[in-house]
């Protein structure tokens, strides 16, 4: 097999990443380039860089992706109404595909023969860099450290690096992991591999305790235009100011945490814990102008490929040619979908309280329990007679 001279890292400063550039040069005796993909993490990026230089790296290249994730990934995501096992709204699995990507562009910048992650065997973002990898080149050489070394767990790691003087957060007594994006913060692992334990309350960081919330409800309007939300109460703004400011929002209110025991892509079942205050303030703000927008049988043939479609993104395949062909029929659907919505947030509750839209489909002529001259209730008669034929035969 051909000599690796010089591979990328997809770097993220913790224990795992910290780790493997060190062991990377170990085992490969090669040039390690640690990629650092700003995507909303809320961490001091320029200490990771440094740490990265530190501990072994040749370079340390942060690339700032806040925008094109918000705008090119989460927000397709959310016309789809994408919810994995109907509770995870996929914030880890939607950013694996951009990071994977860019670390493909810092590969061709760089002129490196290799990629490396820190995804362990057992999980799903081993699947979602890989895929997206081989997608963009066939022939990349993927170095998968997790499947490779002699580590056995997280604990081994924590003592390498103290071996090596490599500083890290995880700690023995509280070892679970954390991932976050400007979408969500997930935590898996350690303390939270029991189902039946519930998760300590000073893990949590983007969303206050429902019981701490406050004790009146906060109202707000989401507008859309073209399934897309571009305003907060009136406010037109920017797809990551916008979905900063429902963070912010929903945060302060309670909203979005979610405590899921979910079937990974490897077949191993696993306890996640997340926090998506925004992203499910729009979850809901968009099915509702949607439920106003989209006639019975595409709002019904569109909803019956929620499923399918939350199964690719977590599994990795945001590139494939099936998500990419379902995604232009999910947007062709999007065409009406423009409007408002009011939701009301009380600890940790979220409640549509009204929609409108000039595309409305919504006639109150027709649904009025008053006297209307629209429709002729007897015609129900012939209706319900036809459909109950095969019924009678039965």
């Amino acid at each position: 097999m051909k000599e690796i001279k010089k591979v990328v890292v997809a770097y993220s400063g913790g224990l795992d990443t910290s780790v493997i550039v060190s062991w990377l040069k170990e085992k490969y005796h090669c040039e390690v380039i640690a990629f650092i993909a700003d995507v909303g993490q809320g961490e001091d990026l320029e200490a990771i860089k440094a740490k990265a230089l530190a501990t072994g790296a040749r370079q340390a290249l942060i690339k700032d992706v806040k925008d094109a994730f918000v705008a090119d990934y989460l927000f397709p995501m959310l016309r789809a109404n994408a919810v994995y096992e109907g509770a995870y709204l996929l914030g880890t699995s939607i950013a694996r595909p951009l990071i994977a990507k860019t670390q493909m562009e810092v590969v061709r910048e760089t002129g490196a023969d290799a990629v490396a992650h820190g995804a362990t065997g057992k999980g799903n973002d081993q699947v979602r860099f890989e895929l997206t990898y081989y997608t963009i080149d066939p022939r990349i050489r993927v170095i998968a450290p997790w499947r490779e070394w002699e580590f056995k767990s997280r604990t081994h790691l924590i003592e390498y690096s103290r071996k090596h003087g490599i500083p890290v957060s995880a700690t023995k007594d509280k070892p679970y992991s954390s991932d976050r994006n400007i979408f969500h913060i997930s935590y898996e692992g350690g303390i939270l591999e029991d189902p039946w334990s519930e998760p300590p309350p000073d893990m949590y960081t983007l969303i206050v305790p429902a019981e701490k919330a406050p004790d009146r409800p906060v109202y707000v309007e989401v507008s859309y235009e073209k399934g897309d939300p571009v305003a907060v109460d009136g406010k037109r703004m920017r797809p990551l100011e916008l979905l900063q400011t429902l963070n912010g929002i929903g945060g302060e209110n309670g909203i979005g945490r979610v405590d899921l025991v979910e079937n990974r892509y490897v077949g191993i079942k696993s306890r996640g814990v997340y926090e998506t205050p925004g992203g499910t303030i729009l979850h809901y703000a968009h099915r509702a102008i949607e439920s106003i927008t989209l006639d019975r049988e595409v709002y019904h043939m569109k909803d019956s490929m929620v499923t399918r479609y939350a199964e690719m993104v977590y599994y990795g395949y945001w590139f494939s040619p099936e998500r990419t062909a379902l995604q232009k029929l999910i947007d062709e659907t999007q065409a009406s979908v423009t409007g408002d919505v009011r939701l009301k947030l009380y600890k940790g509750n979220v409640s549509v309280t009204g929609r409108q839209s000039p595309y409305s489909l919504y006639n109150t002529s027709l649904a009025t329990f008053e006297e209307e001259y629209v429709y002729n209730q007897k015609d129900a008669e012939g209706f319900i007679k036809i459909n109950a034929l095969r019924l009678k035969r039965y």
